[in-house]
């Protein structure tokens, strides 16, 4: 895997998330069930791949990289802790945007871990990039919305600067390739990090959100996400 290809596949899966905006923009497609119920949905459905991402690649392959239980144990809380710090850092900023700052906080170490797995010739690298593009696009939605709501949004503001995001994934990626295909224990202390802080963000954000009054169709989002990883991992995890 050279280097132009780990830039290809974290920018396609940097550009779900201006992909996301870009679907959730289509206001003319019954505009009241989008901004409920199918929103739910895709809330759902981004805790499900987010879930999938940490127990099917990260969590694992972080695991084989770091064989000291202390050490993944203090690695995963302090993730947890370091995800939480950031969010009582931004304050009511989290509160108007949670969608948005979970689309932060994942996709830049998950990016980084992406170059590092790649370089390392780790057999589930691909899958991570299909399941970081997997979660993106419905957390691309979901910040739309979000970020739709405050006054005096226009459209196409927001979706340039969602997609001024998709620079990031390639950098971090490629930093990944540089530094850490010859530092396994930091690569997998950082996929154990990212483990811990995807999981406080799905609990703290994403599933509380996910949950609407007397419907019953937005949960399966987190099953059907799930399942989509899981499906990831059988076809492209042992590749």
């Amino acid at each position: 895997m050279n280097v132009v290809e780990i830039v290809a596949y974290s920018a396609a899966a940097g550009a779900c998330i201006p992909l996301g905006g870009l679907l959730a923009s289509i206001e003319h497609l019954h505009p009241r069930w989008l901004q409920n119920e199918f929103r739910h949905f895709m809330i759902a459905f981004g805790g499900g791949v987010l879930l999938a991402a940490v127990a099917l690649v990260l969590l694992p392959q972080g695991v084989a990289f770091v064989s000291e239980p202390l050490a993944i144990a203090t690695y995963f809380v302090l993730g947890g802790l370091t995800f939480f710090a950031l969010e009582r850092a931004l304050g009511h900023r989290r509160r108007e945007s949670p969608q948005f700052l979970a689309t932060l906080l994942d996709y830049a170490p998950e990016s980084l871990a992406l170059g590092g797995v790649f370089a390392a010739g780790v057999p589930g690298a691909p899958l991570l990039a299909v399941l970081i593009g997997l979660q993106n696009l419905p957390e691309g939605f979901n910040a739309y919305r979000e970020l739709m709501s405050v006054k005096g949004a226009h459209s196409r503001r927001t979706l340039l600067g969602m997609s001024m995001l998709i620079p990031i994934g390639p950098i971090l990626a490629t930093l990944g390739w540089v530094f850490l295909s010859t530092r396994a224990h930091l690569l997998g202390a950082i996929m154990i990090f990212a483990s811990g802080g995807l999981l406080y963000l799905v609990f703290q954000d994403i599933a509380p959100q996910s949950r609407l009054e007397r419907h019953w169709f937005p949960p399966l989002g987190a099953v059907f996400g799930f399942g989509a990883g899981l499906m990831g991992q059988l076809l492209f995890g042992g590749a």
